[in-house]
Order: C-alpha cells, then sequence, then structure tokens
C-alpha cells in the first residue's frame, strides 16, 4: 500500500471481493471524481463477520485479484490490512486504524452499497462508525430519497440531523452522503455461478482477474 502521509480525502471501500468485478471498480471510480478524492483503498476481508464462509476462497487468492484488478489505476490501492490482523474483520477497527495514521484533519470516506447499510444496526460498534468518517451509500439511480425517519435503518435513525441544505450530518460533524451510481447489474455471486458452469466471465471482471480465476481455478 502507497503512503498515506500526505492524503487528506481518502475513500475506502471493503468488502469480501470474491471476487472483484467491474461494478466495484466503477462505483468506486465514479465516488473517487464526484467527491473529489485523492485515493481510494479497497481493503480486502479476511473473515467476514456477516457471511457464511462457504464459497469463499482464500483471503489471498482475493486480495491478490484485488491488486491485480487495481494495479493499473494510480487513484486505486489494494491493502491486505484486514488480512494480516488476526480474528474476523470488522470496520470500526480498520477506520479506527485509518483515522489514527491520518490524524483528526483528514476526510475519510467509508464507501458501502445500500444492501450493506440496511444491515448496519448489526455490525460491531456501529454507533462508533460515523465519529470516524463520512459515509456514501451507493444504489442504482431510482428516484428514491434516504429520510431519517423513513428509510434509514432504525438503530440510527436518531444519530443524524439536518443541515440548513439539507444535508444530513452525524453530532461528531461527519456526513452521510446517499450517492446514485451507475446501473452495473453484475454480482460476484453471478460470476460465481457462472464460472461453475463452465460459463464465460469475460467483461464481467477485469482482465487480469479473469485470467488469474483461470489459472488458478478457483470457483470451479
Amino acid at each position: 500500500m502507497k503512503s498515506l502521509s500526505r492524503i487528506r480525502r481518502l475513500g475506502i471501500v471493503g468488502g469480501t471481493f470474491n471476487p472483484i468485478h467491474l461494478g466495484h471498480l466503477r462505483s468506486a471510480e465514479e465516488v473517487y471524481e464526484d467527491f473529489n478524492l485523492e485515493r481510494i483503498i479497497f481493503i480486502v476481508s479476511a473473515v467476514p463477520p456477516h457471511k457464511v464462509s462457504t464459497g469463499i476462497v482464500d483471503a489471498a487468492h482475493r486480495y491478490e485479484m484485488v491488486r491485480r484488478a487495481v494495479k493499473d489505476n494510480p487513484r486505486f490501492d489494494a491493502s491486505n490490512l484486514e488480512i494480516k490482523r488476526e480474528g474476523k474483520s470488522y470496520t470500526v477497527d480498520t477506520l479506527s486504524y485509518f483515522r489514527e495514521r491520518l490524524g483528526d484533519d483528514a476526510d475519510i470516506y467509508f464507501i458501502l452499497g445500500l444492501d450493506a447499510f440496511s444491515e448496519i444496526g448489526t455490525w460491531r460498534d456501529y454507533g462508533r462508525l460515523f465519529g470516524l468518517a463520512h459515509f456514501v451509500v451507493t444504489d442504482r439511480p431510482t428516484g428514491r430519497v434516504m429520510e431519517p425517519e423513513g428509510f434509514f435503518p432504525p438503530e440510527i435513525a436518531g444519530l443524524f440531523s439536518r443541515d440548513r441544505a439539507g444535508g444530513l450530518v452525524h453530532e461528531s460533524g461527519k456526513r452521510l452522503f446517499y450517492h446514485d451510481i451507475t446501473a452495473m447489474d453484475i454480482s460476484a455471486t453471478h460470476i460465481r455461478g457462472l464460472v461453475g458452469e463452465g460459463k464465460s466471465i469475460r467483461y464481467l471482471v477485469p482482465p487480469a482477474v479473469y485470467r488469474y480465476i483461470q489459472q488458478r481455478g478457483l470457483y470451479c
């Protein structure tokens, strides 16, 4: 992972990445530009606490696929931080690490999909998360508007208020953004299914990831 010493606006995307695909990458690319970030780091989870481990390939393979997927994009980086850490991968530990590394003056943006956000009340120390980073919740354009009293997960609805411009602000001053991204109906589950059926996953994953899966015989 490249040096973070001068980064003031950092994006973080966590996930199993089993495997990483073009939907992950395009979403991050759009958030990078729309939020004027300096870098986005893809954090590969070692033992995801919210997913059944069946069908998840070894973390070393998943990290290597992410590393190859982002290698040619100077905006992106891959991290095995959670793989090197013992035990389950908790976002609160990861955000705390980067907050300590970057200091209080840096802006950290944690990027996650709407499905993951809807379950955030089940995450460890979820109440602490919103004091560590801004949250960017991504979804395909639907015309929906997230309201604290309606659409929010009930566990966090009372943690945010509206500023004069209508933005959502946590008591820490960190913000929550609901951000539309380009609709790309790609899922890792579907990709694994195609591989298992002997069908092509070309154009669903980066070429380097496609080759890696073929060479290692993953998901067969």
